[in-house]
């Protein structure tokens, strides 16, 4: 194999590779022997078949993965033997074998632009305290304590109230028609946990048992469902009845019912403790963010322009997964394609700015990543598609995404380094964490109906 290297501009490489005839005849000959062995072919004991015959009934196949195997084999031995590191995809511009024939092909790749690394030993960082107030706990027991509750039907003859578990019938109209099918008998609602629109929840707040009652609602551009964004409808609802949840005491059976617990204490230990370490994981992802930005404010450099769409490629999936589980599209957004990958592409050249950067960290600590870390990674990608490992992995293969994955495991352990040997001081907590992590005693609040009611 002969191979020559074009500079096609400061972040992006061609490599030009021919491969002499006795390469090619040898990679189809080995694929030949792998089919000989690998099939029974009738007439011949299993491996005895000419390779003739052999190569006659499976060419497709054959020339197909002897194909592959070479192109897959030189790359590794050409990106090697250069010393470079592919930041992207590798895009192979290359025909099938022929035997007797001289194979020519051409592969594309990005790679880190050239820059002085500043000096990343012993930076000085805040890190936050980890804390876990009483309240946190508190609302965690309460969550529990509903979860347990007994439901009964209240016996006083009284409007709907905050806590109470309402059972309404209801449906949207415009005009005189029903909108857009929503509608529901007898859906259950908890009034005062948000599962409504406060105009919703408030007309609902002002019947009896068995009275009925309309309001005109206006629905948020952003609403959960996208046919009701934006329209103006009357919500009509007739209230069946109305029940209260009576909360048991907080005992050591109901810790046990919860999650297992010996008793309240154990409980309370572990709701503690889930909070704890999702906080100092947390405060320990801040404080890296923050060495990261203290490092890319000395350093200026070209992006690879793969990179930066790939990552926005990722931050729009993300983003449509997350709508998704609201029972949104990316259409509900009201924004073309276009203009959402604009509105990324910022984000996206801030992380990708940091990937290269934290890369050029890994290649001079010579950290590396083994086989068995990139099938952990494509196992949890797996396992959060639903999927199994072996068409993961093959998916990746296929589309040379397993340099991108490795740079992104790379990239992780170097931010790791940087962290270890920095200068941590430990501060009090600026403000409370946005997010509220679930503790492993909170139980899983069952899955809404499909009915839909006016959410927010």
């Amino acid at each position: 194999m002969e191979y020559k290297v074009e500079e096609l501009s400061p972040v992006k490489r061609k490599i030009n590779i021919q491969v002499p005839v006795e390469e090619v005849n040898a990679a189809l000959s080995t694929a030949v022997a792998l089919y000989r062995h690998r099939y029974e072919i009738k007439g011949f004991r299993r491996g005895k078949a000419p390779s003739s015959v052999v190569e006659g009934m499976y060419r497709a196949q054959i020339y197909q993965e002897a194909t592959g195997d070479l192109v897959n084999y030189q790359i590794n031995e050409a990106v090697g033997a250069l010393g470079v590191m592919p930041l992207s995809r590798i895009d192979v511009d290359a025909k099938e074998l022929v035997r007797d024939q001289e194979f020519n092909y051409s592969i594309e790749f990005e790679v880190a632009p050239d820059f002085a690394l500043p000096d990343y030993e012993g930076l000085a960082v805040d890190v936050e305290r980890a804390e876990v107030k009483d309240e946190e706990v508190k609302e965690v027991e309460k969550r529990i304590l509903t979860n347990a509750a007994t439901v009964k039907p209240i016996e006083i003859v009284r409007p709907a109230q905050d806590g109470d578990l309402v059972v309404v019938t209801f449906a949207a109209y415009k005009g005189e028609e029903v909108f857009q099918g929503i509608q529901a008998e007898n859906f259950e609602l908890t009034l005062g946990d948000k599962q409504a629109l406060p105009e919703f929840e408030a007309m609902l707040k002002t019947l009896n048992t068995g009275e009925k009652g309309e309001c005109e609602i206006t629905f948020p551009e952003d609403f959960i469902n996208p046919a009701m964004a934006g329209e103006t409808l009357v919500m009509k609802a007739t209230l069946h009845s109305i029940k209260e949840r009576i909360l048991p005491e907080l005992t050591d059976e109901v810790a046990k019912r919860a999650g297992g617990f010996e008793s309240v204490e154990k409980m309370r230990e572990a709701i503690v403790k889930s909070y704890m370490q999702s906080r100092e994981q947390l405060n320990k992802s801040m404080a890296q963010k923050k060495l990261l930005d203290q490092l890319l404010a000395k350093v200026d450099f070209p992006l690879p322009p793969s990179m930066v769409e790939n990552r926005i490629d990722r931050l729009l999936a993300d983003l449509e997964q997350k709508l998704d589980r609201q029972g949104k599209s990316l259409g509900a957004l009201g924004k073309s394609m276009e203009e959402l990958r604009e509105a990324h592409k910022a984000q996206a050249e801030e992380a990708v700015r940091g990937e290269i950067l934290l890369l050029a960290v890994a290649k001079k600590e010579n950290l590396d990543v083994k086989p068995e870390e990139i099938d952990a990674a494509l196992t949890q990608v797996a396992r959060q598609h639903g999927q199994d490992l072996m068409s993961v992995k093959q998916y990746y293969e296929e589309n040379n995404l397993i340099f991108p994955l490795k740079d992104r495991l790379l990239a992780d352990k170097a931010i790791e380094l940087i962290y270890a040997r920095a200068a941590k001081t430990e501060v009090d907590p600026v403000a409370a964490p946005e997010e509220k992590e679930a503790a492993p005693a909170k139980p899983k609040k069952p899955r809404a109906k499909k009915t839909e009611a006016p959410k927010e």
